[in-house]
């Protein structure tokens, strides 16, 4: 088997797998709902009770964590290829953190009260004001070290705002639901927040797909890819907007959930030929596998406890950290 009959399996193997967890999704919960009911009651007219769990429950989980997962997934391929770094993650450029603080700022200034769609507008507006940032401090021909920098400068902004609006906080209710929000999660979400996320996220996407060449020839060097017509004022913009837009959009909906960016690529990489290219769609399914295994494990692990969906994440992906560091370690040795 060549090459490319071995990335045409390994897509469609993993196409199949995020199919079958996207249905088990749907089909698992704290509702004993049999399989042919619950798959009945999606397209159902009658607006019964299993219809309503169906339709404005189960579904709109299932396609957060298919949406989310493939966007984190896919950015945390781009941006290792981009800045040529295998422990880069969309948090290092400062979006997670960022939107979490714009959203921490709503639940604390009582707007997510208010009105409901404040928290996910305000986490929104704080990850693309953060990738402004970026853009700014980096220069429009700056490298990917300054990328790095400004990433992790607004990052620590936005954590120590983050941890300040913590420390000010009224009472301990309202703190306990910014750190709970904080965990990341897709209990009670709803289809509203599928249609104010997928725009962004969809834009983000294009964005990140249009990088594919770029970071093939990245590979052999930022001169080298210059040299062969690469445009890397542009391959910035779109590395930089595509994360923010969709990393954005993804925690602006349902809080930070860490490590499938980092995860994923690293897990996929041997099995696509190592070409960046080829690692985006791979690590875009394997992100939305990973995310709905999650998602679907938080409901029968501890349904009773809300077992947080960015807690588990952090619990896998820390020892995977752990061991790419060892890893590299033993390389330099």
């Amino acid at each position: 088997m060549n090459d490319v009959q071995r990335y045409r399996l390994a897509l469609t193997v993993l196409g199949f797998l995020t199919m079958i967890l996207f249905i088990l999704s749907l089909t698992v919960g704290p509702a004993a709902i049999a399989f042919i009911d619950s798959i009945a009651a999606l397209f159902s007219e009658k607006g019964d009770a299993i219809a309503l769990i169906m339709q404005e429950v189960r579904l709109p989980r299932a396609l957060l964590g298919l949406l989310i997962g493939a966007t984190l997934g896919l950015s945390g391929a781009a941006l290792q290829g981009y800045l040529r770094n295998p422990l880069a993650e969309p948090g290092l450029i400062g979006v997670s953190a960022s939107a979490s603080l714009g959203a921490v700022i709503a639940i604390y200034t009582g707007l997510s009260a208010i009105f409901p769609l404040a928290l996910p507008l305000t986490a929104l507006a704080a990850a693309v004001l953060a990738m402004f940032v970026v853009q700014l401090l980096a220069g429009l021909r700056g490298s990917v070290l300054t990328i790095i920098l400004a990433g992790v400068a607004v990052s620590s902004f936005a954590g120590a705002m983050t941890s300040l609006v913590l420390n000010l906080s009224p009472n301990p209710f309202a703190a306990l639901e910014i750190v709970f929000w904080m965990l990341g999660s897709l209990t009670d979400r709803s289809m509203l927040q599928v249609w104010i996320a997928l725009p962004f996220m969809l834009l983000g996407w294009i964005c990140l797909a249009m990088l594919g060449r770029a970071l093939d020839a990245l590979t052999l060097g930022a001169d080298t890819a210059a040299s062969m017509g690469i445009n890397m004022r542009r391959v910035q913009f779109l590395a930089v907007f595509g994360t923010a837009a969709s990393v954005g959009a993804a925690t602006a909906v349902a809080g930070a959930i860490g490590f499938v960016g980092l995860v994923i690529p690293h897990l996929l990489r041997p099995l696509v030929g190592g070409r960046p290219s080829r690692l985006l769609p791979a690590s875009a399914l394997g992100g939305a596998s990973m995310v709905l295994a999650a998602d679907i494990a938080v409901r029968l692990v501890a349904p009773e406890r809300d077992l947080k969906l960015g807690v588990l994440t952090a619990i896998v992906g820390t020892p995977f950290f752990l061991w790419l560091i060892y890893r590299e370690r033993r390389k330099l040795a």
